[in-house]
């Protein structure tokens, strides 16, 4: 089992976007320290939900403040990048880090990130297969050209070449999956998932399952359908009591998601109905490792046994607080991973 941290660089009130940032970096440096297995940078525009605005611009930095972790994007939004720019951006950081970058990418949202970035409804809606195709190919093959609807351009060598290192086909991709049809897309690239944190292990297992059942579709192996590396999002609070832990995320977590993801406003003017912010710090409580050691080593193990997902990215900043954030983290490393050998 792989443990990592999922860093959102939430903007809690109160708070000033260097204060969210600053724990975000330290947030990698301690679980370096902690021992985890990775760390996992979000991707937001416009709203103090997360103030990182560039994940791949951030686990950059948090490659060269690291030795040994592993640093992912989780995710870079594609439908407001060109795919060969984030193709070669994580080309040099797979290659200058020897290998410790994995590349996550999702769809994002219709927010009006589309508007700014002159990527339009369309780039959301119908294109993010073909961004991702391209985006591929650019990892895997020595020149490329494109003749789709949103990207035209002649033959061009990639430089520099992800594949070169180790005599590798390139760097790990992961793919979030919310969706039926992004599950599917997935699974036909053979790529993992990256599987929110407010999936039950119910919904988690489903989707697993779809994703296993269209890989083998699109002529995956039994072993590559069995092990693919999904990663599931989560909260941690570890704690010697289950109230008390549970309690510091019921005093934070409310307000930085009122804020947060109320702040967000769609490109065409649609409703987007926002969970309550309350009712979804207690579900994230339920479902998460929140509570003493031996809870949160249980907790990850039956998440891993009723889907098979053994690689986790958990959210440690759900105090605010980033001294609370780093002790957070410490026990993690020290009290529950441990026990989940």
């Amino acid at each position: 089992m792989r443990v990592g941290a999922f860093v959102l660089a939430a903007q809690f009130p109160g708070q000033g976007h260097d204060e969210a940032l600053h724990r975000a970096v330290r947030t990698a440096e301690v679980a370096e320290e902690a021992g985890l297995d990775a760390v996992w940078v979000a991707e937001h525009h416009f709203v103090p939900y997360g103030v990182c605005p560039s994940a791949i611009t951030l686990a950059a930095l948090l490659l060269g403040r690291t030795r040994r972790i592993g640093v992912g994007t989780a995710v870079s939004v594609l439908p407001t990048t060109h795919p060969v720019t984030l193709g070669e951006q994580t080309a040099l950081l797979h290659l200058t880090s020897g290998g410790r970058f994995t590349l996550g990418v999702g769809r994002g949202g219709p927010w009006v990130d589309l508007e700014v970035f002159n990527a339009g409804l369309a780039a959301y809606e119908e294109a993010f297969p073909e961004s991702l195709e391209l985006l591929m190919r650019w990892l895997r093959e020595p020149r490329v050209a494109a003749a789709g609807e949103r990207f035209a351009f002649r033959e061009v060598p990639v430089v520099p070449r992800a594949d070169d290192l180790f005599g590798r086909p390139g760097p790990p991709v992961t793919v979030a999956c919310t969706s039926p049809a992004s599950v599917r897309l997935a699974a036909r690239h053979r790529l993992p998932m990256l599987l929110g944190m407010h999936s039950t292990d119910e919904e988690k297992a489903d989707m697993v399952a779809l994703w296993r059942a269209c890989a083998l579709e699109a002529g995956a192996t039994p072993e590559e359908a069995a092990e693919p590396g999904h990663v599931a999002a989560g909260v941690v609070q570890v704690g010697d009591r289950r109230p008390e832990a549970a309690e510091t995320l019921l005093k934070a977590m409310p307000g930085w998601l009122r804020q947060g993801l109320g702040a967000h406003v769609t490109v065409d003017g649609r409703e987007r109905r926002m969970r309550d912010p309350q009712e979804y710090t207690e579900l994230l409580c339920r479902i998460h490792p929140v509570g003493p050691p031996r809870l949160c080593a249980d907790r990850l193990a039956a998440t891993a046994e009723r889907t098979g997902v053994r690689r986790f990215a958990l959210l440690a900043e759900g105090s605010g607080d980033l001294a609370a954030t780093e002790e957070n983290l410490r026990r993690l490393g020290t009290d529950v991973l441990p026990l989940l050998s």
